[in-house]
């Protein structure tokens, strides 16, 4: 048993330090192709960091454990709201002003009820599929706006300049390289074992992999965003935290839970459907409703953060008391 958490610990660990490489890597590159820095930041960053959740839910759902793969797409965006904003806001009231948030945020919402739905006669090829194509067509659509940003058709919009500062400077093309192959090694290796200790856990405590995959997975797996909206909201970029949570949220439902429906078909359990969707989709509610504002748009404040994080914090327990009794 001992083995299993420290193979758990060390994977997360080498999960979130690859997966900073290789954004680190794979932005570079493709600064250095000419790519936009708000292209770059609307969709490499986003799959970038949405590469641990579908790397281990792939593996998960190839070896025979579709729940942890659900879980962990689901568990994620519960903990993208709840926790990483909760905290994040906790740490600094959000102001967040961009008109492109405003537009992912019902897009978001929509993908959502659809994957819901979705749910109820369980994951196939088929839904598999239409997930995927809704994801080419979400990116996409975020090309063709990215393109209006940079023809000036729109706006200036505040994300695009808190993305330019971010972009990672002094970074060689060798060096580039160099993190991208290392960074997708380190996160197929740690993928490999974290979804073997979190198997093994679930089964030595006598859990579902579902329940593994909603909490101590999701978790793990959602550390790279919760480090990047900390940091990103501790420099006045407000918008730059909300927007990695809304893109984080849409790979997840599109990338990451398509992969169950085409590598594992088969029925949803019936607490996805009645207790963590339903969780998920208030959530992103919430988030909704502060983004286009209860008083003014875009703006959480630490009481609104503090009731994310208790949120979430209550849901944890729910699921864990459930998995107990």
């Amino acid at each position: 048993m001992l083995l299993n958490f420290i193979a758990l610990f060390v994977g997360l660990i080498v999960l979130v330090v690859s997966a900073d490489k290789f954004v680190v890597g794979t932005v570079t590159i493709a600064k250095n192709m000419g790519v936009s820095p708000l292209l770059i930041g609307l969709t490499i960053v986003g799959l970038g960091t949405s590469a641990p959740e579908i790397l281990v839910s792939a593996i998960a759902s190839s070896q025979g454990n579709p729940g942890l793969a659900v879980g962990n797409a689901l568990g994620s965006n519960i903990a993208n709201i709840g926790l990483i904003l909760g905290c994040t806001a906790l740490i600094s009231p959000l102001a967040f002003s961009s008109g492109l948030l405003k537009r992912e945020l019902p897009i978001l919402m929509v993908i959502s009820l659809i994957c819901f739905f979705m749910a109820f006669d369980g994951l196939d090829k088929f839904d598999g599929v239409v997930m995927l194509v809704m994801l080419a067509t979400f990116l996409m659509w975020l090309i063709r706006s990215a393109r209006k940003q940079k023809n000036k058709d729109l706006e200036d919009d505040p994300l695009e300049q808190e993305l330019i500062d971010e972009m990672p400077k002094d970074v060689s093309a060798k060096k580039a390289g160099l993190f991208f192959v290392l960074g997708l090694a380190g996160l197929l290796l740690s993928s490999r074992l974290l979804v073997w200790a979190a198997v093994n856990i679930a089964v030595s405590f006598g859990v579902s992999d579902l329940v593994i995959g909603l909490t101590i997975v999701a978790l793990g797996t959602s550390l790279p965003e919760l480090a990047a909206s900390i940091s990103s909201v501790l420099k006045k970029e407000d918008d730059l935290a909300v927007g990695n949570v809304i893109g984080s949220n849409v790979y997840n439902l599109l990338a990451v839970y398509s992969l169950p429906g085409l590598i594992a078909p088969g029925p949803v359990a019936e607490s996805v459907i009645y207790r963590d969707f339903p969780v998920m989709l208030s959530f992103t509610g919430v988030l909704f409703i502060l983004g286009y504002g209860l008083t003014k748009f875009g703006h959480i404040n630490r009481w609104e953060g503090g009731g994310l994080l208790l949120a979430y914090c209550s849901y944890q327990w729910v699921v864990f008391h459930s998995a107990i009794v």
